[in-house]
């Protein structure tokens, strides 16, 4: 029988993922999503969930030039807005949710992006997610966020137990140095979309593989594994910039966890 690891060896094993996830990816800041305001990363990402970055990045170039600012999106004809985001999955809620969100924005807010995530998850459209990015990205406040990648790559790390993305957040907070929230989505995300794919992982090239149970690795630091490098092609995120409704808000937050935990595949 598998000796059980104990939370001392966890934590070791953890530490030496982080430092070879630094080695491998670096220490930048980074968000593949573009943008420029705040007001723009929360409307990118409330039209990412269930829906590729680069597809986002696309339709938000001519989008954002269209709606240039935010008083745009808030009185926005919902049907011209579908119209304007219909190559993105969800296009009939994300347009109700981003003119409701937007709206929210200029007459609550005065047009500033809220910091806390109980403010950004009063939010049409912002689940816990979402919130964090927001967090993360533009205010740099410490944030844990568990998109599809986060939570498929904890899990088999041994990290996280929970199915449950609010309870995964907690149990990867418990286990991560605060200063490496931030660094652990973006090394995860990238690390899940070149090397530890949903459908086709490629364990045997993979640097965390001696390190990673679920690709039969131990669990303990050990051994160095083979350092692997991202798909050709595969495009590097840019850096953050910084900076500073008709539907009830249990509805709208219900919508929006179950919708933007999808996102990215």
């Amino acid at each position: 029988m598998a000796k059980r690891e104990t939370k001392a060896e966890r934590s070791a094993r953890a530490a030496e993922v982080l430092r070879r996830l630094d080695e491998q990816y670096g220490t930048e800041f980074r968000c593949y999503l573009e943008y420029e305001t705040p007001w723009q990363l929360l409307i990118a990402v409330i039209l990412s969930a269930q829906c590729t970055d680069a597809r986002v990045n696309i339709v938000t170039r001519d989008l954002f030039k269209k709606y240039d600012t935010l008083e745009k999106f808030a009185w926005a004809s919902q049907e011209e807005l579908e119209r304007d985001i219909h190559s993105i999955g969800f296009y009939h809620m994300k347009a109700k949710n981003i003119i409701s969100c937007c709206r929210t924005l200029v007459t609550e807010y005065g047009g500033q992006v809220p910091e806390t995530v109980e403010e950004l998850t009063s939010l049409a459209g912002v689940g816990r997610k979402t919130a964090n990015v927001i967090r993360g990205n533009i205010y740099h406040q410490p944030s844990v966020v568990v998109d599809t990648h986060v939570k498929r790559i904890s899990r088999k790390l041994g990290f996280a137990k929970e199915e449950d993305p609010e309870k995964i957040e907690y149990e990867l907070m418990k286990l991560l140095p605060e200063d490496h929230w931030i660094l652990w989505n973006i090394h995860i995300i990238t690390l899940g979309r070149t090397i530890c794919t949903a459908r086709s992982p490629r364990c045997g090239d993979c640097f965390l593989q001696d390190l990673c149970p679920g690709a039969g690795g131990k669990s303990g630091v050990s051994g160095k594994a083979a350092i692997g490098t991202p798909s050709a092609g595969q495009r590097s995120p840019r850096k953050a910039s910084a900076g500073k409704p008709s539907v009830s808000k249990t509805a709208r937050r219900s919508v929006a966890e179950q919708t933007e935990q999808g996102e990215t595949p």
